[in-house]
């Protein structure tokens, strides 16, 4: 009985690890009630090299509290050397049916949403990724001050597939 419970295990473990071989870093923050428009998130990160591409993601957990369809968020890389860069991404978060997009069986979806990829960190040294989101609602000038419905955001860097 105990060697089958081992293999169990066993076979598990090794599934758990190479369905993430993948991933180089990947680390989440949860978001405290509301996602306040003025609250960055900031992950530091050391890439393991300067010469490999990697893929990197902004991944999030939202629940049916998310009220919207869609994502705005700002996103900015801090480089050693202290040159910045920033972007503006939107993502699609529902079907039209309103249904969410994302992984999940239960209320909470987890959406993982390309930022770039092919990224050489050719600086060494330490990255800084700030991300906040920038929710509108149609026709109000001012963004939305509390986003409700995301619970966690992450930020996730993989080995780009070599050719």
């Amino acid at each position: 009985m105990q060697s089958k419970l081992l293999t169990i295990i066993l076979i598990l473990s090794f599934v758990i690890t190479s369905c993430n071989s993948n991933s180089v870093f990947d680390s989440y923050k949860t978001v405290p009630n509301k996602w306040d428009k003025d609250s960055i998130i900031s992950f530091k990160i050391k890439p393991p090299d300067s010469i490999n591409a990697y893929n990197l993601f902004v991944t999030l957990r939202n629940d049916n509290n998310y009220k919207y369809s869609n994502l705005f968020l700002i996103v900015g890389i801090n480089f050693p050397n202290g040159k910045v860069i920033k972007d503006t991404l939107e993502y699609q978060m529902a079907e039209p049916s309103g249904e969410f997009l994302g992984t999940g069986f239960s209320d909470i979806k987890e959406n993982k949403l390309w930022y770039k990829e092919n990224v050489i960190f050719s600086e060494t040294g330490e990255y800084i990724v700030n991300i906040q989101h920038a929710m509108r609602e149609n026709g109000k000038v001012n963004g939305v001050k509390e986003l409700e419905g995301i619970i966690d955001i992450g930020f996730r860097i993989e080995n780009a597939p070599t050719n």
